[in-house]
């Protein structure tokens, strides 16, 4: 049976870890409760002087005895005061050692009720707000399409009519219909329309415009968002009416719908009204916001994910408040068995059943709501499709990954031996063997090679995170039920790598065998991963490999897409993977330009625009991770951002450095060399440790590290400190003039590259957990969803 400690410790919510019972610290207290009564009663039944005596005769006779009796009966008896006074509390009672410390824990564990009590009034307060902003978000959404609706009807039974008559449609299709319809909640007609057709459409269009914003304005007054002010509107409400209250109405204000610009056809939307709003001649608001189909779909979106984030939210705080109370119940328990104090036992038991996290029934009541909310508006009234977004289901785990991942590992390690012994046998490894296969088999195998052992890292990583309870899917923002488990990625590394070595022995072989076209087999593999990559059925992780095209693509367009932690630590590896991304431009160039076929290998390695390409390649990854800093300084004014954006222009411009002194190697551009990267190597040192890290804490307790600590050992840090320091230092290598074979010089830059996806490996786990850390400090455990429907004053 397990103990409830390890259960409770297994079970808390690790970001609001802080605000639990603190179960350890209760329980050291009963163990010094028990130790203290123990002492007690074996001092109370220690034997007497005269037993002692009877006891010693008992056991023979001494010359000495009648002397000890002599002195025991006639010596005075000392008391220690210094215990006394130590053992009496403030009335000058005489406390014993035991009732010392059962005040002690009586009061700890006032304390902590305190604390918990706090905690949960607070969230539930803040969850208790969040929902009726949500719901009234719904309501208005509600409205807003109803209206909509209403108006594309009415506009379509006008068309259809005017048709009849043979007249000229005075609207356009409805926007749920043809999706270009366009209103504005100031009463005006879209810009395209007002540039269009004679000036009776367009007045019609105005007026029709400014009725559907008159219908909007009062649905979002009767949600609650006041409007005041708006010119040309008679007063809507008198003395004793009911709502907000009576008065006339004085400035104006606009509610807009507030959709993020996270990508650039929001981005250019969103620059687009601003730029029309602003220019308009004739007065209108220029915060007033467009309302279009696109713009109400992302609105229900937003809403919906607000709705699972307050649900996800409201279930952790039922669990929250269940696993409190059940380790206060179990605390008490211990407690008077040991002290065998019932009566504050019971007090104090009476004042915990008392206690709002107790007691309150008022998130179960929000539950319920949502729930039925959501089913009633986003699930059709299926209570199954509902809970499948709200409660979604973790994976099973089972044993045919594992057994899949040892049958894969095992068959790669035996057709690599095979592989090696056929190469050997063939003279490949040779100093004289054939140039032009060692570079394709080089090219193509590193590249599916380094793919396999980040994966394989990542592996190590999910493994470590799970075991230190680092919520990953959380700070990624990953769904649970599809996020990838360290046996996934520990299977995709072992598949990567059969597959590939299969290939090789096959191509191998028909090269011995004198094929014409053996060199087509790397080719396929490529191609063959590819259509992989983008398959559109359910194989082999089709959600991953989904996500992984989507934040490459927000990498690649950077900086118009919104940065998100995925999207910034993707690009973090990407930097380490530099090597790949030039083995990706060989194997291109060498099997899209046919090179197997008529040319020779040296046609790509040999050209000007290879080498150029090279080095945009160098230079591509550290670009889009500082296009990303610049993106978040302009969203977030983090002046930190810009110093981080340093960090990779310094990389670049070693890079660049590098790229010219392999060109012309001279001691100018060696000097050029050591200044440039060593600068950039202390630079990113710096990043690494004390922002990335948050380690070199000024007055940490743990020197050079900071205050919390997940990994128990702290020699771990210091050695993953060195690590990164040595593996920081690679670049050396490339100004050393050291002569190496072709075949060693191959072996080295592909042991250089490994080892900085290791290093990368290790930044990866103090990066996340340095995370981790600061949503634990902030009690961050549920996504803020941005709300549409916002208030938006005007001068």
């Amino acid at each position: 049976m397990v103990k409830f400690s390890r259960e409770y410790e297994a079970s808390i919510i690790p970001e609001w870890k802080g605000a639990f019972v603190d179960y350890k610290c209760l329980k050291k207290l009963i163990k010094k409760i028990k130790v203290a009564r123990r002492d007690e009663d074996d001092s109370t039944t220690a034997p007497s002087d005269a037993d002692a005596l009877v006891a010693g005769a008992a056991g023979g006779f001494s010359v000495l005895d009648p002397v000890r009796a002599l002195a025991a009966r006639f010596s005075p008896r000392v008391q220690a005061p210094s215990e006394d006074e130590e053992n009496s509390d403030s009335s000058g009672e005489l406390l014993r050692p035991s009732a010392k410390h059962e005040r002690e824990f009586l009061e700890k564990a006032d304390e902590e009720l305190h604390k918990v009590n706090s905690f949960y009034a607070a969230q539930e307060a803040e969850l208790l707000g969040r929902g009726e902003a949500l719901i009234d978000q719904l309501r208005i959404l509600a409205d807003v399409k109803r209206i909509l609706a209403d108006h594309a009807a009415s506009r379509r039974a006008r068309g259809n009519l005017g048709r009849s008559r043979s007249m000229p449609a005075t609207a356009p299709l409805s926007p749920q219909l043809s999706g270009s319809g366009r209103y504005l909640l100031s009463g005006l007609a879209s810009p395209q329309s007002m540039s269009d057709g004679s000036a009776e459409l367009q007045q019609a269009q105005i007026t029709e415009g400014a009725a559907v914003a008159d219908e909007v304005m009062a649905a979002l007054e009767r949600n609650g968002v006041s409007f005041v002010g708006l010119p040309g509107k008679k007063d809507a409400k008198k003395d004793g009416s009911k709502g907000r209250g009576a008065g006339a109405l004085q400035m104006p204000a606009t509610v807009r719908i507030d959709i993020p610009a996270t990508n650039p056809g929001r981005t250019a939307l969103k620059v687009w009204e601003e730029l029309v709003n602003v220019l308009r001649k004739d007065g209108a608001d220029p915060a007033a916001a467009f309302v279009h189909r696109k713009k109400i779909q992302h609105a229900e979106k937003n809403i919906r994910d607000a709705f699972m984030a307050l649900h996800r939210g409201l279930e952790l705080l039922k669990k929250f408040s269940s696993l409190n109370v059940k380790a206060f119940t179990k605390i008490l328990k211990k407690f008077v068995k040991v002290s065998e104090q019932q009566r504050a036992t019971d007090l104090f038991s009476q004042k915990v059943k008392r206690s709002s996290f107790s007691t309150s029934d008022k998130v179960l009541q929000l539950a319920d709501e949502v729930e039925a909310l959501f089913m009633k508006h986003f699930a059709g009234n299926d209570r199954m499709v509902a809970m499948k977004y709200l409660k979604p289901q973790q994976p099973r785990s089972t044993h045919m990954i594992t057994f899949l991942v040892g049958l894969f590992t095992g068959t790669f390690v035996s057709l690599f031996i095979i592989y090696a012994i056929l190469a050997h046998v063939s003279g490949i490894f040779a100093s004289a063997g054939n140039t032009t296969y060692m570079e394709v088999v080089y090219h193509v195998f590193s590249m599916f090679a380094l793919i396999s052992l980040h994966c394989f890292l990542y592996g190590c990583n999910l493994f470590m995170w799970k075991s230190t309870r680092i919520n990953q899917n959380f700070i990624f923002d990953f769904a649970p039920n599809t996020a990838l488990t360290h046996r996934d990625a520990f299977l995709m590394s072992a598949s990567i790598m059969c597959t590939v070595v299969t290939a090789l022995v096959i191509n191998l072989c028909l090269r011995n065998a004198g094929a014409s076209h053996a060199n087509a087999v790397p080719g396929a593999l490529i191609v063959l991963s590819t259509g992989l990559l983008v398959c559109p059925f359910n194989v082999f992780y089709r959600s991953t490999r989904y996500c992984f095209m989507r934040v490459m693509r927000n990498i690649i367009f950077s900086p118009f897409y919104k940065v998100l932690m995925a999207d910034f630590f993707m690009a973090d590896q990407l930097t380490s993977q530099i090597p790949l991304l030039r083995h990706m431009e060989f194997a291109a160039c060498y099997f899209m330009a046919g090179s197997f076929r008529a040319n020779p290998y040296e046609t790509c390695t040999n050209s000007q625009n290879y080498k150029h390409l090279a080095y945009v390649i160098s230079f591509l990854p550290y670009y889009w991770r500082a296009m990303q800093c610049l993106r978040r300084y302009l969203e977030e004014n983090d002046t930190n951002q810009l110093a981080n954006a340093g960090k990779y222009i310094s990389a670049m411009v070693a890079a660049a450095v590098r790229f010219k002194y392999h060109a012309t190697p001279t001691p100018f551009w060696v000097w050029m060399v050591l200044i440039s990267s060593s600068g950039a190597t202390v630079y990113q040192l710096y990043w690494d440790f004390v922002k990335d890290w948050g380690f070199f804490t000024p007055k940490s307790k743990n020197l050079w590290l900071r205050d919390d600590l997940i990994i128990k050992n702290k020699s771990i840090y210091y050695v993953s400190m060195v690590i990164n320091l040595a593996l920081r230092l690679a670049w050396t290598e490339s100004v050393m003039k050291i002569r190496f074979s072709k075949n060693e010089t191959r072996l080295l830059d592909f042991s250089l590259a490994s080892l900085e996806i290791i290093r990368r490996g290790h930044w990866n786990f103090y990066r996340l957990e340095n995370e981790h850390l600061n949503n634990v400090g902030k009690f961050r455990a549920v996504k803020t969803v941005p709300l549409p429907f916002r208030e938006l004053e005007t001068d």
